[in-house]
């Protein structure tokens, strides 16, 4: 399968390890900080584009989903009050944070109706077509391999399922392109240092955000992984944006 610049991009430049162990450690040294982080960085806006990600699930009314790199379990947490499916797994890497998401499932009631494992989204342990629908909320970018992780989710899903991805991108706007530039090379990594410890996650946002095949580059890239029906929407000015095709 090809290489893809972003696939490259690493959180700590000197490790001898892969990519994937990479992220692994950084999300479990930021878990602690994650959620915050998250609401601070983004103004609180983050939360009403993962609505309009899941929104775009509406017409299919998904049964069972799964959600990728799902983190602290935001996306599943969500799913389930908007969409009341029977099922959402979600999958991550990093134990840390699953830890995180495990106790706000709990706090949330939806033990019954949420489950959060340890897996590689580039090596999904189900079998194909087990899923109504897959979802990956800032995720896609820390796959090792772009296309590896795309086609596995192409297997779990069932004939007529879908995808929807939600990734941050380079806004269109030349008069706020500098500035948002700024604040993703310069400010947040500081934030990000001040409060979680680690300078390296948030530089990494800032070089994996400007490595990742946005827009149609990346819709050309879910085409030739078999989806169909492939198309995306920009937010907020183009700072993040929803990719969805169909199984």
């Amino acid at each position: 399968m090809p290489e893809y610049q972003h696939d490259k991009i690493v959180p700590f430049k000197d490790s001898a390890v892969s990519k994937k162990e990479q992220v692994a450690e950084m999300f479990n040294r930021i878990a602690f900080r994650y959620d915050f982080l998250n609401r601070f960085l983004s103004g609180g806006i983050d939360r009403s584009w993962r609505k309009k990600a899941i929104g775009e699930l509406k017409t299919v009314n998904p049964k069972t989903v799964l959600d990728l790199a799902t983190g602290t379990a935001d996306m599943p947490i969500m799913l389930m009050k908007l969409l009341s499916p029977d099922k959402v797994i979600g999958i991550d890497i990093s134990e840390e944070m699953l830890e995180w998401g495990r106790k706000k499932v709990e706090k949330n009631n939806l033990k019954g109706k949420i489950s959060l494992q340890s897996g590689d989204a580039e090596n999904i342990h189900f079998s194909n077509a087990s899923f109504f629908a897959a979802t990956v909320a800032f995720g896609v970018r820390n796959f090792q391999n772009l296309e590896k992780g795309l086609s596995e989710i192409y297997r779990i899903l069932k004939p007529g399922g879908k995808l929807v991805i939600l990734e941050f991108s380079k806004p269109d706007n030349s008069y706020f392109l500098p500035f948002y530039k700024l604040y993703l090379r310069v400010i947040a990594p500081r934030i990000g240092k001040m409060i979680s410890g680690s300078l390296d996650a948030y530089k990494y946002l800032n070089d994996s955000v400007n490595a990742f095949p946005e827009g149609s580059a990346f819709i050309e890239i879910l085409n030739r992984s078999g989806f169909k029906e492939t198309y995306f929407k920009k937010l907020s000015l183009g700072i993040c944006t929803v990719y969805c095709g169909n199984k």
